[in-house]
C-alpha cells in the first residue's frame, strides 16, 4: 500500500467522510456488431424501430452502421446500470429480425473494407459531420480496425466528496480546479496500472484470419481460420487493435499533466496539418473524404485507454467544454466485451472497477515523464499480448517486475478501501469482487482470455465458431426476456421522439455544410 494512499484513506475515516466514497456514479457504453444470419457484418441500415442514431440518448451507432452502441445513464448501483443495459438489448432483439448481436470484441468473418458500411446519421449538417468523420477514420486507418467492439466504464466521484477531500488535503482555492486536478491524478494512475485491466478482463486472445485481410503476421495458427497468441489477454488492446500510430511520426501526444496541458495538446493536434493526411484529400470529386487533413480531425480521434469527459452543450468542441466547465467524469475504455456474459460485463467486474478508480484517485500521482510514458506503453502492450505468461516482466521505475507480483501487491493494497466500500453489507460485495480478481492473478486459467482458448481447444472450435455459438446463446437469452409493458412503451416513445428530433435538426439547418464545419472549428 502506498504511504499517501494509506494516509488519505485514514484521514477520510478519521473525519467520518468515508461514506462519501460510496455514492460514486457509474455508467456503461457497450458496442455490439449486428450480424447477418449468414455470419457476416449486417449490411442493412440502422433499424428504424430503434430510433435515430443521431439523437437517441441510449441506442446509437459507433463507426459502422452495423456497430450498435448501447449507453446507460449514470447510476449509483452497478445493478441499475446493468438492468438498463439489459433492457436496451431486450428491446433491440425483436427489432433486428433474423440478425443477431456478436458476443465478442473482435469482429466476425469480414469480406474486406468495402463490406463494412459506414454509419449514417441523416441529412443534417450535424449528421453529415459524424459520417464524414468516420469516412476519414476509414481512409486514415482502414475500416476493419474500426469495427472492434468494447465496453466503456464511465465513472464520477460523488460531488459532496470533493470539498471534504479538498479540506483534508489542506488545499484552498478554486474547487473546480481541485476537482480537475484530482481527476487527472486518477487518469495518470489508471495509465500506470492500466495493464491490470486487460490481464483481468481481456477477452480477445484470438482473431478470425479475415480480420488481417491476408496481411503477414507473427501470430501462430489456432486452426485453419484463426490466429491467436498463447498468452494473449486482449489483442484488441495490442498492436492489431485500435490505436494511433501517427503520434510516433508527428511527436504530438496528449499530455495528462493537467487539464490545461491536455486540452492544449489536443487543440494543437486538431489544428496542425498532417502531410500524410493531406495526400488523402479533404474534398475529392465533390465528396468529403475527411473533415480536414490535420493530425486529428476532432478530439475523439485520439485513442487513449482512458479519457477525461465533460458534459457537452449542443455541438460544442470537447476541449472547450473541458476548459469552461471541467471534468465531469472519467471514461475507462480498455474493457473487452466479455463473451461469457450476455451483457458483455457483470456486476462483480463493475464493483472492482469502482474500487480501482477510487484507488487510483487516492494514490500518489506525479506527472508522467518521457521515460515513464515509454514504460506505460510497453506494459500495456506486453500485458495485452503476453499477460498470462508466467515469465512476463513489466517495467516500473526502470526495474523489471513480474506482472503477477505487481498485480498481487496492487490488489492487496486495495483491500482496506474495499472494506470501506462494503460498509455494513454482510455480503461484502467489494471485497468479494476483489478476491475474484486475486484468484485470477494466482491462477491465470481463470481469466476470460484463458477460458476462451481452453473452451475453443476443448470443443475444437476456431474463433468464429466459438463466438457464433456464444452469440446464439446470448440471442436466446434476450429473446426469452419480456420487458414490462410500461418499460416497452417508454423505449418505444424514446425511439419515436429521437426520429422527431432528427427531423427537427434537419429542418433547422440554415447554412451550408462548409459553413457549418468552419463555424464548428472556429469555436473559441
Amino acid at each position: 500500500m502506498t504511504d499517501l494512499f494509506k494516509a488519505r484513506l485514514e484521514r477520510l475515516l478519521d473525519a467520518g467522510h468515508h461514506p462519501l466514497l460510496r455514492g460514486s456514479l457509474m455508467g456503461l457504453e457497450k458496442e455490439s456488431l449486428r450480424v447477418s444470419p449468414e455470419g457476416g457484418i449486417a449490411r442493412t441500415p440502422h433499424p428504424h424501430a430503434l430510433g435515430s442514431a443521431l439523437t437517441h440518448p441510449w441506442i446509437t451507432t459507433d463507426y459502422s452502421e452495423a456497430l450498435l452502441e448501447f449507453i446507460t445513464p449514470p447510476f449509483v448501483e452497478p445493478g441499475q446500470a446493468l438492468g438498463f443495459l439489459r433492457d436496451l438489448q431486450t428491446f433491440t432483439y425483436p427489432r433486428i429480425g433474423a440478425e443477431f448481436l456478436w458476443a465478442t470484441s473482435m469482429p466476425c468473418v469480414l469480406a474486406g473494407e468495402e463490406a463494412i458500411p459506414v454509419a449514417q446519421y441523416g441529412n443534417s449538417n450535424a449528421g453529415r459531420m459524424k459520417t464524414v468523420y468516420r469516412l476519414g477514420l476509414g481512409h486514415r486507418y482502414g475500416r476493419v480496425m474500426q469495427v472492434i467492439a468494447g465496453v466503456h466504464f464511465n465513472f464520477s466521484v460523488p460531488e459532496a466528496f470533493w470539498p471534504a477531500f479538498q479540506k483534508l488535503e489542506g488545499e484552498s482555492g478554486d474547487l473546480r480546479r481541485f476537482i480537475d486536478a484530482g481527476y487527472f491524478a486518477m487518469i495518470r494512475n489508471l495509465q500506470r496500472l492500466g495493464w491490470l485491466v486487460p490481464y483481468l478482463f481481456g477477452a480477445s486472445p484470438a482473431v478470425c484470419k479475415s480480420f488481417l485481410g491476408g496481411r503477414p503476421t507473427h501470430m501462430p495458427e489456432f486452426n485453419e481460420n484463426t490466429y491467436y497468441e498463447p498468452y494473449a489477454t486482449s489483442l484488441r488492446m495490442g498492436d492489431i487493435g485500435y490505436q494511433n500510430r501517427k503520434e510516433e511520426e508527428t511527436g504530438i501526444k496528449a499530455s495528462y499533466d493537467s487539464l490545461e496541458a491536455y486540452t492544449d495538446s489536443l487543440a494543437c493536434a486538431i489544428s496542425t496539418p498532417s502531410p500524410v493526411y493531406e495526400k488523402i484529400g479533404v474534398v475529392v470529386d465533390g465528396e468529403y473524404r475527411q473533415l480536414n487533413a490535420n493530425i486529428l480531425q476532432i478530439e475523439n480521434e485520439y485513442y487513449s485507454s482512458v479519457r477525461p469527459k465533460p458534459i457537452l452543450q449542443g455541438n460544442e468542441k470537447p476541449v472547450l467544454a473541458l476548459r469552461k466547465r471541467g471534468v465531469r467524469y472519467v471514461e475507462l475504455r480498455s474493457l473487452d466485451v466479455n463473451a461469457f456474459e450476455p451483457l458483455g460485463v457483470c456486476e462483480t467486474q463493475m464493483r472492482f472497477l469502482e474500487a480501482f478508480m477510487l484507488y487510483c484517485l487516492l494514490r500518489e500521482s506525479p506527472v508522467i515523464g518521457e521515460v515513464e510514458r515509454l514504460q506505460i506503453d510497453h506494459n500495456q502492450s506486453a500485458a495485452a499480448h503476453r499477460g498470462r505468461d508466467p515469465k512476463l516482466m513489466l517495467l516500473r521505475n526502470g526495474d523489471e517486475v513480474p506482472l503477477r507480483i505487481w498485480a498481487d501487491r496492487v490488489l492487496e493494497s486495495m483491500q482496506p478501501l474495499c472494506a470501506v466500500l462494503d460498509g455494513d453489507d454482510p455480503t461484502r460485495p467489494y471485497t468479494t469482487a476483489l478476491n475474484r480478481q486475486r484468484e485470477k492473478v494466482e491462477d491465470p486459467s481463470l481469466t476470460p482470455s484463458a477460458r476462451m482458448l481452453a473452451e475453443m481447444a476443448e470443443r475444437h472450435e476456431g474463433f468464429y465458431d466459438f463466438a457464433r455459438r456464444l452469440s446464439m446463446q446470448h440471442r436466446d437469452y434476450f429473446r426469452s426476456l419480456t420487458l414490462p409493458p410500461e418499460r416497452e412503451a417508454e423505449l418505444e416513445a424514446e425511439a419515436r421522439a429521437s426520429l422527431e428530433r432528427q427531423q427537427a435538426i434537419e429542418a433547422a439547418d440554415r447554412v451550408s455544410f462548409e459553413t457549418y464545419l468552419r463555424e464548428y472549428f472556429e469555436q473559441v
